[in-house]
């Protein structure tokens, strides 16, 4: 299994912090985003190469960054690819990212676990993994507990076996506390649509919207995950996180 880390924004909203950093590579308790990240797959069985997409203003940086961090820790082999855009009027998207890489390294041949790069999990992703290895996709959900918070995400309902069947983006009037996340399993089989989805001309970007795509043609399973999340959007967010992190560094 291959693993996706998104890391190609702008994040524009954080500016001026991200001007000149790589929002992923911004730190949190310590240390960057992106490490929090990786440090959760160390559980991980059978991990192959993960890949880091990012953009022409920030690769180098990023390579700097897996360089210094396989020296720590060898268990990993990381590969940065360069989407080429140079600023946000430019970008491909993410989904537009994922399926540049899946394109562009042949990934289509082993299942891919793909992240955002600016979600933070307090808990290992070997739970989610090992559940999802037995699916065709699966993406995970987070119960936000409250029904007016849950309109600032994707929104999901679920059946009794927890696949997938209703999911609104930014509902009005939402079915549940269930927020989808940036964090999927998608098998060979799911890779190949990622062109079709995109030649069809739907949003390059939001890689839920591929997920709303989808589970109208064939199950997407769901995965809850437990203990703390953090979507880091905005200065209040980074801030919470630096405060919440620097707890579990210690």
């Amino acid at each position: 299994m291959n693993v996706l880390v998104l890391a190609a924004g702008y994040a524009t909203r954080l500016y001026p912090l991200t001007l000149d950093k790589a929002k992923p590579l911004l730190p949190v308790g310590g240390k960057p985003i992106i490490e929090w990240v990786v440090e959760k797959l160390i559980d991980v069985p059978d991990l192959e190469t993960i890949y880091i997409v990012t953009n022409d203003k920030f690769a180098h940086d990023f390579q700097a960054w897996a360089e210094r961090y396989r020296n720590r820790q060898p268990k990993f082999k990381f590969k940065i690819i360069n989407d080429g855009s140079k600023s946000d009027d430019d970008k491909l998207g993410a989904t537009g990212d994922i399926n540049f890489v899946v394109t562009r390294e042949n990934l289509t041949e082993k299942d891919l676990l793909i992240v955002a790069g600016d979600n933070l999990f307090s808990e290992s992703l070997a739970g989610f993994v090992g559940c999802a290895k037995k699916t065709d996709a699966t993406v995970a959900v987070y119960d936000v507990g409250d029904a007016e918070a849950i309109k600032k995400y994707g929104n999901i309902a679920v059946d009794a076996d927890g696949i997938i069947t209703h999911f609104e983006e930014k509902p009005k009037k939402p079915r549940s506390t269930l927020a989808a996340i940036a964090l999927y399993y998608y098998s060979p089989k799911v890779l190949s649509l990622f062109t079709t989805y995109l030649a069809a001309g739907n949003n390059p970007d939001q890689p839920g919207r591929f997920v709303q795509w989808l589970y109208t043609r064939m199950p997407v399973r769901t995965f809850e995950l437990k203990g703390k999340w953090l979507d880091i959007g905005s200065k209040g967010t980074l801030k919470e996180a630096d405060e919440i992190f620097r707890k579990f560094g210690r």
